[in-house]
């Protein structure tokens, strides 16, 4: 389940960020995921779900996760996503324009 959150809030906040003709152009293929279990969510409990960009340059993007239960941080995500080129599925460099929003 939680690496499902992750994913699904990546997907969410570039989708948000990114206009249809950027959608339709580039896309994200994740190289590596690394996440710290701190606290149990119990069922029930309502999950708070926190993401920023930690760097955007080059062919790469690290994305941060966080997880909370009533601000207690139960979860904390890193990951590493390529930028890809949706034309000829092969990763390219982040534009300025991408990187500007979410440096």
């Amino acid at each position: 389940r939680y690496v499902k959150w992750v994913n699904d809030i990546a997907i969410s906040h570039w989708e948000t960020e990114v206009s249809t003709t950027v959608l339709n152009q580039y896309f994200w293929v994740m190289l590596s995921h690394n996440i710290e279990y701190k606290h149990q969510i119990l069922l029930g409990e309502t999950v708070t779900l926190k993401t920023y960009v930690k760097s955007c340059e080059g062919l790469f993007s690290i994305r941060i996760v966080e997880i909370l239960v009533d601000k207690k941080l139960c979860a904390y995500s890193e990951t590493k996503w390529c930028f890809m080129d949706a034309k000829t599925k092969r990763p390219t460099r982040i534009t300025p324009e991408i990187a500007a929003l979410f440096n």
